[in-house]
């Protein structure tokens, strides 16, 4: 690995800064640790700790010309406790946590401690990380999650100091089991680093080097990644890269200047009560750059997912504002960097805005994203579901519209977190009527939408269990509902067959990005509230086929390419599934009977609210006559 650079961190394209700054040993025995730390406008920096009482004035740290503080103490260890005390301009004085800390205290409390960061000792992945790719033609089902509510650990509490949760060792292998079981490829992880509030989830960063303390140590978050990947799964973290606490101890004012973020303002603080990075700086931008080289290169993720980017993309997330130009080339030269130095690693941007070419490669324009999350579809989505289906016809457009700018992006499909907390109800209870089993049916042609769209899927923790209770990230998943309740187990089971069927067959996964992968067979037919469309790769085709409306079509008739015998492989009204079994349970052969612009047609069932996904067989083609047939035939027509 190249060796640290000031000019480069200067410059802001520093890749390996936490290389240099923070707390290291110097020692293979993990005794005798080097401190060092930006602080430019301070008047001195003491380094305190469990190594000397927490006194300033044992350990005064030398200031270097650059404005970094740096100092050796013998004495300190891995495994102890400390902070920079801060003598800042102005003339305060601040105990602060280090900016590039590798673990911290376990909230409320707020120090940092010396650790070794060390990978190899942990990791037996190296057939993995050579292998993986970015999945654009690969089938990728994101299964998002909170490491501290997926599942509890029975008869613990607030009061056993942390023990409210599992480890991310303790929890890896039921996750995993539980993941392959349900045709995951892909855990996204809610934020890990360090964090004050629970209630903020990780998106309210404090130390943005520092695994969380609520689920363990860093060498066991290396565990959990090690066994997801030689599980063959692949692990995203989620990440804040936009704003971060106010809180004292952590980066605001942290030589009593704007060190990290913009000086007071109107773009000073964020909507969320939080600073906003001023990105404008390069020292910013390489911390923020060598943060996400370090989540990559110490625990081996497989990705990052970014959130809020249109807040970084336009002046505080308003278009009307303008773009962050700052902002806009900050995003180029990180996914730049990040992809020169890990190939296959995913850089994902959950951005709700219109800007162009988020996905788009740097040398095109663009921001250089592997993928975007697409809200718009999202939106459209769930409000079409909430509507009356005798009103439905008004509102078609939503369902077909998303195809109209599919390829403009390389989107990924979100039900997450932010669908099923804050009043706003859980998926199955957002569906249209108070009617239980109406829920589900369309629950279940929601879900064969969107497995079958264009595009890669992620779906937050629960969504597959058909929960009603909205998520609260101090109660683990209802687990409960697949054990007790018919209905829910049904659809547990609709969601895991759905998701091994489109995963283990190309045409769902292959051509994502491309127009020839998708086409559609009637995307305008409002009367019935009925879309029909292919899905298909070289060799493999499907036809799919989805009833938004609350009648039965018995006898609905689909235009089709060329003649073809059309075999039913899934239909969410399957009595398995909880429905009432009105499905197509013979192979359909095709008319030369014209239907809309197309030559062929299949008259098929649909239940209410129920979706069919077909796998299609072409009829041979007949065989041209050669040249002697030809010959032939023309000698015995003229006898």
């Amino acid at each position: 690995m190249a060796a640290f650079s000031m000019d480069e961190y200067y410059q802001g394209i520093s890749t390996n800064s936490y290389e240099y700054f923070g707390a290291h040993p110097v020692s293979e025995d993990d005794s005798g640790i080097v401190f060092r730390v930006y602080a430019p406008a301070a008047h001195g920096v003491d380094v305190v700790g469990e190594f000397n009482g927490w006194n300033g004035g044992y350990h005064p740290m030398n200031r270097l010309p650059n404005g970094v503080y740096e100092l050796t103490i013998p004495d300190a260890k891995v495994g102890q406790l400390y902070k920079f005390r801060v003598y800042q301009q102005g003339g305060t004085v601040v105990d602060k946590a280090d900016p590039y800390a590798f673990h911290s205290e376990l909230r409320p409390d707020t120090a940092s401690v010396i650790t070794r960061i060390a990978p190899d000792n942990y990791f037996h992945d190296a057939k993995w990380m050579k292998s993986r790719t970015k999945c654009i033609d690969k089938p990728m089902s994101i299964y998002e999650m909170h490491m501290g509510s997926w599942k509890k650990p029975e008869g613990k509490s607030e009061a056993d100091g942390g023990a409210q949760w599992f480890r991310y060792d303790e929890i890896a292998d039921d996750l995993i089991k539980y993941v392959k079981e349900n045709n995951f490829t892909h855990i996204e992880v809610l934020p890990l680093a360090e964090f004050p509030f629970d209630g903020s989830w990780g998106y309210q960063t404090a130390q943005y080097y520092s695994a969380t303390s609520r689920y363990g140590t860093p060498e066991q978050l290396m565990t959990f990644v090690d066994r997801c990947h030689q599980n063959g799964i692949g692990v995203i973290i989620d990440f804040a890269f936009v704003h971060f606490v106010k809180d004292n101890y952590s980066l605001a004012h942290f030589d009593g200047t704007d060190l990290y973020e913009y000086p007071p303002s109107d773009v000073n603080q964020s909507e969320w009560g939080t600073y906003n990075f001023n990105v404008s700086k390069g020292e910013v931008q390489s911390f923020l750059i060598s943060c996400a080289s370090f989540w990559l290169d110490a625990y081996h993720f497989d990705g990052i997912r970014m959130d809020a980017i249109n807040n970084g993309i336009y002046w505080m997330g308003n278009k009307d504002r303008g773009v962050n130009d700052r902002s806009v080339d900050f995003f180029r030269k990180m996914n730049t960097l990040l992809n020169e130095k890990y190939k296959n690693v995913m850089l994902i941007a959950e951005d709700s805005s219109d800007y162009p070419g988020v996905t788009a490669t740097v040398e095109e324009g663009g921001l250089g994203f592997d993928y975007k999350w697409d809200m718009g579809w999202m939106n459209d989505t769930l409000e079409y579901m909430k509507i009356d289906p005798l009103f439905r016809r008004g509102s078609h457009n939503k369902i077909n519209w998303s195809m109209a700018y599919f390829g403009f992006e390389r989107f990924i499909l979100p039900l997450s977190h932010d669908e099923v907390v804050h009043g706003k109800a859980t998926i199955v209870q957002k569906m249209w009527g108070g009617d239980y089993t109406n829920k589900f049916a369309q629950a279940r042609t929601l879900y064969t939408y969107m497995f079958t769209h264009p595009g890669k899927t992620l779906n937050f923790m629960g969504n597959e269990l058909g929960m009603f209770r909205e998520w609260d990230e101090a109660k683990e998943l209802d687990w409960f509902l697949i054990k007790e309740y018919e209905m829910h187990r049904c659809f547990h089971r609709f969601f895991r067959e759905l998701g091994e069927l489109v995963t283990k067959n190309p045409a769902f996964y292959e051509k994502d990005y491309h127009k020839d992968g998708f086409l559609w067979i009637n995307a305008d037919d409002a009367d019935h509230n009925v879309y029909s469309y292919y899905r298909m790769t070289d060799g493999h085709k499907f036809v799919i086929v989805m009833n938004m409306s609350a009648s039965q079509w018995d006898n609905y008739k689909i235009g089709l390419k060329e003649g073809c015998t059309l075999t039913e492989v899934l239909n969410t009204d399957f009595e398995i599934y909880g429905g009432k079994g009105i499905t197509n349970p013979n192979p359909i052969k095709s008319e030369p009977v014209p239907c809309a612009q197309w030559a062929h047609s299949a008259d098929i069932r649909l239940a209410p609210f129920g979706s069919a996904i077909f796998e299609v067989k072409e009829d041979p083609k007949p065989k041209e006559k050669t040249t002697k047939t030809k010959k032939t035939d023309d000698k015995k027509a003229k006898s």
